[in-house]
């Protein structure tokens, strides 16, 4: 057995078995290894951002990581803007980068680079390995670490001659380590700062946002009178018909010091403390109230549901009955295509266990309202602000669960940035519909923009955010990929489209024309 083989191996032996490859030379051993080791899945990817953002939504989907491949220190800086949003989003990815043979690095062939410093920017762990018989290990540790706790990346550089080298056999056993409870002083802290029936809120981010921590949240609101709040772009929220509704808190600064004003306690669980997405002129920077305390329940490290519930037992919420979304569906509209009635649409449609990948920007923000009593879904965010996400995530959610339609709302400018995501799409017939709000514009660079600028904007600071010169037909691009694909103006014609997709398995798109 060689070294890549071991690599694999050991590789679907912890249970990572799905891969998104953007390979080159220095990879060729472990793609060869690929017949070797048929329990591996490779999907393909015809740029490193998408193979990363894949991983990213396969991780955040399966709770468990996805492996990537990866070009030399060139490939992964190509890869980098989605892994820093999988990050910030603490999802488990296994990233193996190639690097020149050991003995070739000396000579500094035009592919030469630091590949270790372009790991560590968004690495919870970085190897590279040095010997061939110890390559089951270096992997197994790699699969331990971007599991945690707390879940991150993890990224094992391989030269290319322990790849071809003889190795050990893959008898590494992966430690398996749960996420450890909230100390009980902990939550009787948090219970009494709730007991002192001050203004306080909940802020709950990660692994708090699933069932059974929004609804224990919840719980702890309706006793105490605190407010429950979420993280404004959660890795994974559930959401809609029979799961307690969350408020958001707002992307801009404005806005959430309005929410939060007046708060005397802030309670963070599996959260940071809230700050501006961006600097501006004359406002702060960190949004916590002057004099509010912060307190934390729950570290990434710690289960965040059971404390929540630990919380709702010694807040004295134990008999209290979590307060859940009834069902409720928009009617459908008619007339004008707009951010709006494209909510309403999905809202009314979607089936339940829909994924909606949001990267929608300024489009989208309609669609949370309209889908908040739809049957039960999930929610996937860009965490890190860092576009061109939602394609490449939609990927890894539909493969992580293929029994589930996954919808991408999409600006037109953040599709740009990995749109041969449309080809995988199509080459592993995965069953996505991607809806693309085609504005012809970066719209929130234009509002932010107006913000930052006192008076208008002339003629050439817009045109810097318009791309309407020439019109994008992304119809006929998703065709070019081979997914089919439509274009509305109306919303009579949206409606017509969505409900096609929604009857129908495979890839489609919509691009909608606002």
């Amino acid at each position: 057995m060689n070294g890549a083989q071991t690599v694999i191996h050991t590789l679907v032996n912890a249970g990572v078995d799905t891969c998104f490859a953007n390979p080159g030379t220095s990879e060729i051993h472990l793609v060869a290894a690929l017949d070797a080791v048929p329990r591996m899945r490779a999907i393909l990817a015809l740029f490193e951002g998408v193979a990363t953002g894949a991983a990213d939504g396969y991780g955040r989907m399966a709770d468990r990581p996805a492996a990537t491949l990866l070009h030399l220190g060139a490939g992964l800086s190509n890869g980098l803007a989605n892994l820093h949003n999988a990050m910030r989003a603490r999802t488990p990815v296994v990233n193996v980068i190639g690097d020149h043979a050991t003995y070739h690095k000396q000579y500094d062939a035009p592919l030469e680079s630091d590949i270790e410093a372009y790991a560590r920017q968004v690495s919870c762990w970085v190897r590279t390995a040095r010997s061939a018989n110890a390559l089951a290990r270096d992997t197994a540790e790699a699969v331990a670490a971007a599991l945690g706790p707390p879940t991150g990346i993890a990224s094992l550089i391989l030269p290319a001659d322990l790849a071809w080298q003889s190795s050990d056999p893959p008898n590494i056993p992966i430690p398996r380590r749960s996420r450890p409870a909230a100390p009980s002083s902990v939550v009787d802290a948090a219970a009494q700062v709730l007991r002192k029936n001050e203004p306080c809120a909940l802020l709950l981010g990660g692994s708090a946002l699933r069932g059974r921590g929004i609804n224990a949240a919840n719980r702890i609101g309706q006793h105490t009178g605190a407010r429950v709040l979420c993280e404004p772009f959660p890795a994974r929220l559930e959401r809609g018909a029979g799961i307690a509704p969350i408020e958001r808190l707002a992307y801009l600064s404005e806005m959430a010091q309005e929410q939060l004003a007046g708060l005397a306690h802030l309670i963070l669980v599996d959260a940071k403390a809230p700050v501006s997405f961006f600097a501006y002129p004359e406002t702060p920077s960190y949004l916590v109230p002057n004099g509010c305390s912060v307190y934390t329940l729950c570290t990434p490290t710690q289960d965040a549901a059971s404390a929540l519930e630990s919380l709702a037992e010694a807040a004295g919420a134990r008999q209290v009955t979590a307060q859940v979304q009834a069902a409720q569906r928009p009617d459908l509209p008619t007339g004008t295509l707009d951010g709006d009635t494209i909510g309403r649409v999905v809202g009314a449609m979607m089936p339940a266990g829909t994924i909606v990948v949001d990267e929608g920007i300024t489009n989208s923000v309609f669609t949370p309202l309209h889908t908040i009593g739809s049957p039960p879904h999930t929610w996937l965010s860009l965490t890190g602000g860092a576009i061109g996400q939602g394609l490449p995530v939609a990927i890894g959610a539909a493969i992580a669960c293929p029994d589930r339609k996954v919808v991408v709302l999409e600006g037109d400018g953040s599709a740009m940035y990995t749109l041969q995501s449309l080809w995988t799409h199509a080459r592993e017939n995965l069953d996505i519909l991607t809806v693309i709000f085609s504005n012809r514009s970066y719209s929130i660079l234009n509002m932010e923009l107006s913000r930052a600028v006192k008076g208008s904007p002339g003629k050439r600071a817009l045109n810097m955010f318009d791309f309407s010169n020439p019109t994008l037909n992304f119809a006929a691009l998703a065709r070019a990929m081979g997914v089919n694909a439509a274009r509305a103006d109306t919303a009579q014609d949206f409606t017509r489209y969505f409900s096609a997709a929604m009857s129908e398995r495979g890839p489609y798109l919509i691009e909608a024309i606002i």
